[in-house]
C-alpha cells in the first residue's frame, strides 16, 4: 500500500496538533483550535525527597520519571511504587504582568525496582487542558506536596506568586 498516494493524503485531515509558537496570528484559517504550550510548565512534586523540579520531558510523556517505565492503569499493581505530581502550570497575564494562573496536580506513581508505574492518562490530558483555561486543581494532592508546591512556586518567582490569585494561595496553604 503506498502510503504517499494522492488518494490516502486527500482523506487524511489534521485533527489535532500541539504547537510550541503561535503561527496562526488570530487568523482563523488552516490549524484553527491548535494548542499553545508555550506557557505550559510541567513540575514534579516528589514529597519522599521533599524535592520540586521542572522536567519539560513531561509535556510528551518523556520526564526523566517517566523513561524507562511501563504505566499500567490499575493503581493496585503497582503497590510499591513512589509517589510524584505532575502539575502543569500555565503562565496567564492580567494587567500585563504574568501571574500562576492554572494549575493542576496529577497523581503518578513509579517503582524502578519492577519498571512499572501508574498514572491515568486521561486524568494528565484533562488536568493539562484544565491548567491552560486557569483553573486550580490541587485538593486531591496531599498537604506535604502542596506546601512543597508552593513554596517552589513562590521562590522561583515571587512576581507571579504575588499576582496569582488568593484561590491559588489558600490552596497552596499560603
Amino acid at each position: 500500500m503506498d502510503l504517499l498516494n494522492n488518494d490516502n493524503l486527500k482523506k487524511k485531515k489534521a485533527t489535532f496538533n500541539i504547537l510550541s509558537n503561535d503561527s496562526l496570528d488570530g487568523h482563523g484559517g488552516y490549524g484553527a483550535g491548535t494548542l499553545n504550550l508555550d506557557n505550559v510548565t510541567p513540575i514534579f512534586v516528589d514529597p519522599t525527597e521533599e524535592e520540586v523540579f521542572i522536567d519539560m520531558g513531561a509535556l510528551h510523556a518523556r520526564s526523566a520519571v517517566e523513561k524507562r517505565i511501563k504505566f499500567l492503569k490499575e493503581k493496585d499493581q503497582v503497590p510499591n511504587g513512589k509517589l510524584y505530581w505532575l502539575v502543569w502550570v500555565t503562565i496567564l497575564f492580567k494587567e500585563q504582568k504574568p501571574y500562576y494562573g492554572g494549575v493542576a496536580g496529577c497523581e503518578m506513581t513509579v517503582d524502578i525496582s519492577i519498571r512499572r508505574g501508574y498514572k491515568s492518562l486521561p486524568e494528565h490530558v484533562n488536568h493539562m487542558d484544565k491548567s491552560l483555561k486557569g483553573h486550580i486543581l490541587v485538593k486531591q494532592m496531599d498537604e506535604k506536596s502542596r506546601h512543597l508546591l508552593g513554596q517552589f512556586l513562590k521562590n522561583y518567582n515571587h512576581d507571579m506568586w504575588e499576582h496569582s490569585t488568593q484561590e491559588l494561595k489558600e490552596q497552596l496553604g499560603k
